[in-house]
């Protein structure tokens, strides 16, 4: 078997494999690379001596059985779980995504015990899983953006069998699925990269320290490996997309960026294989130029999420507004309309928050709504809140209930987050599990440190270390069966049911949303071609003029009789109405 690495700055590399130690010789054809034959098999473990210093992992390797501070091993691709030949063909326009993290879906926390809840999702509806990142990071439990091997996977997980074992089932039962990577940092702990080149420069800092090298010298290499593990999850699992964690933290001069050469090597691969491959970014900088194609100036990826349409949503439900809340709250609903119809709410306005004009403005003539995805919870959005509470430990089932409603039959690719279907009243707090304890008391601390400054007492922000912070996170699935909780259910289960049936739901025409709405008696109502939705977050009971147009109820959370000759509905409070002819 054939072992290579890029290690340039060494002066003499050597393998242990096994026990072995097997001297590497140059590549006469590729400046930095190393080479080495050697016998080894599924499983053989191995490592890399640099200057005699080490062993250190395969920053290339697919499996860390012992962490990321222990040897890699080599896994033989075909001996994993074999894929479907045809999995699921859904586009990014029809799809219904559902974010989750392995580590919580369920208490055992792996890839299998999932596997064995996909059949709620299937029932729910959803299209397609989008797994939070999955490579390895310290300790057993953690969100999974500390990761530092982007080509492995999470050994308490399941490993790299594990994961082609749950896509695998994910395809059978007709979802796809979207896996979390994070390319603009790595974790703090266990990170051997530095030791094998270039992989980090010091000509841009971000908020993690040294930035990733994609401009500086050796950046080739740096971005051929990250594109190799992109691809990898794509072509080697059967991934069928990936969300790309924080672009707008890439720092990147180059005429040719990074994202750019990404989407063009994952549209050659999805032409190659048949397969709706695609990229969903995360971006705060509200750029069309982000999804727009290659062709015309753009980055190439295939959607974002639209943070904007949440803080909006959120806002008008909460009434909060503290931090980059503040822009949203002193009209709320008006703004949820503007990006309902524009996309983003800060497309060249001023931003209190960030204290400067923000944005570019999207052409809603032109884009297509599937470009952006809409949500009204997300691991971020929930986790990075003091305690970790979701929206059902404050609101009521009605608003909910109009939440879901927004977000589901909206012009935008609907996204949940794991529970919210049934109001979870779980929550979904900030868990690490540093081994090391220098680290862990600084994670502690400056969780503490962080929402002092906002009131909180140290005694009421939940420890991150402590491994009860993870077992409360995990979701209750006796909860679905409950109640209140199944009712909230069968009303999610209802609305992705009416987007699966009316094609208008689906139509990516942005010009052609119009939105109406209240700010002082707290309604809105909007249209998706022929269907209409009304939308009461009051208490009270509001009339609502819908114009002569012969609709009739189609789904209600509470009753609603249809409306009358003149086109006025009466909608109870706390309620959301969905019409159609």
């Amino acid at each position: 078997m054939q072992f290579e690495v890029w290690a340039p700055l060494t002066g003499h590399v050597a393998m242990l494999l096994d026990g072995a130690t097997y001297d590497m010789a140059r590549d006469p054809d590729r400046d930095g690379w190393w080479t080495a034959e050697a016998p080894a098999a599924d499983g053989s473990r191995y490592g890399f001596l640099l200057d005699g210093d080490g062993p250190r992992p395969d920053p290339r390797g697919r499996r860390l059985p012992d962490g990321p501070d222990g040897l890699s091993a080599v896994v033989d691709l075909e001996a994993l779980s074999p894929r479907p030949a045809a999995p699921p063909h859904t586009r990014l326009q029809d799809a219904v995504l559902y974010e989750l993290h392995i580590g919580t879906f369920t208490p055992e926390g792996t890839f299998d015990a999932a596997a064995a809840r996909l059949g709620h999702l299937t029932a729910l509806g959803v299209t397609h899983v989008e797994l939070m990142p999955v490579c390895p990071f310290s300790g057993r439990h953690g969100w999974g953006y500390d990761g530092v091997a982007p080509w492995a996977v999470h050994e308490p997980y399941g490993g790299p069998a594990g994961l082609a074992r749950f896509t695998a089932a994910a395809h059978e039962a007709g979802l796809g699925v979207v896996l979390d990577v994070v390319h603009n940092h790595l974790g703090p702990s266990g990170n051997h990269l530095p030791a094998f080149g270039p992989y980090f420069t010091e000509t841009h800092h971000t908020p993690w320290g040294s930035a990733v090298n994609l401009d500086a010298a050796g950046s080739d290499e740096v971005r051929a490996y990250l594109l190799g593990s992109a691809l990898a999850w794509l072509r080697d699992y059967g991934i069928d997309g990936l969300r790309l964690d924080a672009v707008h933290a890439l720092a990147d001069d180059r005429a040719l960026t990074f994202l750019e050469e990404l989407s063009a090597a994952v549209d050659e691969l999805a032409a190659d294989t048949g397969r709706p491959l695609f990229l969903i970014a995360e971006s705060d900088r509200c750029d069309p130029r982000t999804t727009a194609p290659r062709a015309t100036g753009g980055q190439g990826l295939h959607a974002q999420w639209n943070d904007d349409f949440h803080h909006a949503l959120h806002c008008a439900l909460t009434g909060e507004s503290q931090a980059y809340y503040a822009d949203f709250a002193a009209a709320p609903l008006a703004a949820l309309a503007k990006t309902m119809t524009r996309v983003f709410f800060h497309d060249g306005t001023w931003s209190a928050f960030r204290g400067r004009t923000h944005g570019r403005p999207v052409d809603h003539r032109r884009t297509p709504a599937h470009r952006f995805l809409g949500y009204t919870q997300t691991h971020d959005q929930i986790g990075n809140r003091a305690l970790g509470d979701r929206l059902s430990a404050s609101l009521s089932p009605g608003l909910l209930a109009c939440a879901a409603a927004v977000a589901l039959t909206g012009p935008f690719v609907p996204m949940l987050f794991m529970g919210e279907e049934w109001g979870a009243r779980t929550p979904w707090q900030y868990f690490t599990d540093h081994p090391d304890p220098g680290l862990a008391e600084a994670v502690r601390s400056g969780r503490r440190r962080e929402f002092a400054a906002h009131g909180w007492k140290a005694e009421e922000i939940p420890d991150p270390q402590d491994p009860a912070t993870r077992d409360r996170s995990c979701l209750d699935w006796a909860e679905p069966e409950q109640g209140g909780h199944a009712r909230l259910l069968d009303w999610y289960r209802t609305l992705i049911a009416l987007r699966r049936t009316h094609h208008d739901l689906r139509d990516p025409d942005l010009a052609s949303v119009r939105v109406a709405h209240d700010e002082e008696r707290r309604w809105l109502t909007f249209r998706r071609g022929d269907v209409r939705v009304a939308v009461n977050l009051s208490p009270d009971p509001v009339t609502i003029a819908l114009g002569r147009n012969g609709v009739r109820v189609l789904a209600a959370w509470e009753p609603v009789e249809h409306p009358g000759p003149d086109g006025r509905i009466h909608v109870p409070g706390h309620t959301a109405v969905v019409l159609a002819p």
